[in-house]
């Protein structure tokens, strides 16, 4: 297995891109999002733009991806986390093996600052951030608006 990290310097083709979104649509399952956000949360991870970016992280073998990390930068530092990360997978083939958490280490290596993270309380990726030190200081309200 060998780790890929992506950042706004590293010229990602559409192909490649759309590999890493079709990955991250399929292993996110119930908790995933559409491949249009999926999409847009890779190209903000990319984005040469003063204040975002972040960074993709795969991990691989044979040429093919078992697990990503997609990390964007808030822009906020000082009053929230400056990363949040967004998407972790894991190929369902390769879940149980310890793969999440070096998904997780190698991404925090890479991570300046705080990270904040969204999880829903089902998720049992829930227990692999509180392993590595995550904890859940505040509850989460959204209003959604059409």
């Amino acid at each position: 297995m060998k780790f890929k990290r992506y950042t706004a310097v590293d010229i990602l083709t559409t192909l490649e891109k759309q590999k890493i979104v079709n990955f991250l649509y399929d292993h996110l399952e119930e908790f995933g999002d559409s491949k249009q956000s999926i999409t847009a949360a890779l190209d903000y991870a990319l984005t040469t733009a003063p204040m975002a970016g972040g960074f993709i992280l795969l991990a691989e073998e044979n040429e093919k991806i078992i697990g990503t990390v997609v990390m964007n930068q808030t822009g906020m530092k000082g009053y929230i986390p400056e990363n949040i990360l967004v998407y972790i997978a894991v190929h369902r083939d390769h879940r149980g093996k310890g793969l999440g958490k070096k998904l997780m280490e190698e991404s925090m290596f890479y991570t300046k600052g705080d990270i904040a993270l969204h999880v829903e309380p089902e998720n049992p990726a829930r227990f692999l951030y509180e392993k590595v030190g995550f904890d859940n200081k505040y509850l989460e309200m959204r209003l959604k608006r059409n």
